[in-house]
């Protein structure tokens, strides 16, 4: 590859400069557009690269204390359709406590496998919320039932708040919107984004779960940890699709479900464990998402069937997205360039 060429692939880098590392804050990825749809798009193209088997996603590695109060991965992968590789790290701190006393980092380090050049070091949380949502959105086209119109989401953090907006942008048909959470500022931050999206569309907030589970075709659960919420298996209606995101879908809904979708079961068996029956066993899947996008498998059968879907992220999709954010970043000069290797 020439130098020129090598300049493109990584704008504001010096061609052939092998000690250095473009760093980008978060601040430095905050103010990037990027449409939803464009979004969904790029994480849909990296499930089909994966499964045509050019990309390399392995299992994800975890360590924890004996406590459970702070919680720690690593992800390396590989995007075949960018040639690129990458390392993702993740620790969360405080999962004992509130929400607001806890600590969370992630970052992203991609590398050109073509050049052999760094491309960029990056904070990973926002790209990480966006994957997540877009990940729910594709289970939900594919596996929500064909006369779907209600969906119910359970929770109001940045999941919750993003949930809505993707949904409607991958099943427009939805008609209505129910939120179920118990922080007015979440509930509040839920609102401006939907109608910062769609602002059209009207938000019902819930206060019977019950009641609101068993009219929802789609169920989003994205609460945390500590929340009380738990919607039960028996409580949804025949065709109902549970995705489960954080929180706030009972055991009886992935044991019980006519069909399981996840978007990796290695990893839902890595991440899942809060879901296992009182022996600590998880059902087998029945397909895992990347088939289903690629039209090998279905994600639904038939109409009546309540689907379970375990939304678990696949580090080839954050590879994917954050390459289009460094791109992005690197091009209008943000970040800054840091001597690593001199």
């Amino acid at each position: 590859m020439t130098d020129s060429a090598t300049t493109a692939r990584h704008p504001g880098a010096p061609a052939g400069d092998h000690t250095g590392l473009h760093i980008l804050a978060a601040s430095d990825l905050a103010g990037l557009e990027i449409s939803i749809a464009d979004v969904i798009t790029t994480v849909e193209d990296a499930y089909r690269t994966l499964y045509a088997g050019a990309s390399e996603n392995p299992r994800k590695l975890s360590v924890a204390p004996r406590d459970k109060h702070s919680v720690s991965y690593a992800m390396l992968g590989r995007d075949g359709s960018r040639d690129v590789v990458a390392i993702k790290t993740s620790y969360k701190h405080g999962l004992d406590k509130g929400r607001t006393e806890q600590h969370y980092y992630t970052t992203l380090t991609l590398y050109d496998d073509a050049t052999g050049l760094p491309v960029a070091m990056m904070d990973c949380g926002r790209i990480g919320a966006l994957r997540t949502p877009a990940v729910s959105a594709l289970l939900a086209r594919e596996c929500a039932a064909p006369a779907a119109r209600s969906a119910l989401v359970i929770g109001t953090g940045t999941q919750g708040r993003l949930a809505l907006p993707f949904l409607l942008t991958a099943l427009p048909g939805l008609d209505r919107l129910m939120l179920a959470g118990s922080h007015p500022a979440g509930i509040a931050a839920v609102r401006e984004e939907l109608r910062a999206h769609f602002p059209e569309r009207a938000l019902e907030v819930v206060s019977d779960l019950r009641s609101a589970a068993g009219d929802a075709d789609v169920i989003v659960a994205t609460a945390g940890g500590h929340t009380r919420a738990a919607v039960e298996a028996g409580w949804l209606r025949p065709g109902a699709l549970t995705i489960l995101v954080g929180h706030g879908l009972a055991p009886s809904t992935l044991h019980r479900a006519d069909r399981i979708v996840a978007t990796s079961e290695a990893q839902m068996r890595i991440t899942g464990t809060d879901m296992a029956d009182d022996a600590g066993r998880l059902p087998p899947v029945d397909t895992e998402l990347p088939p289903v996008i690629a039209g090998i498998t279905d994600g639904r059968r038939r109409p009546d069937e309540r689907i379970f879907a375990y939304n678990s992220g696949l580090v080839v999709t954050d590879i994917a997205l954050g390459h289009h954010f460094a791109q992005l970043a690197l091009a209008q000069g943000l970040g800054e360039r840091v001597a690593l290797w001199r």
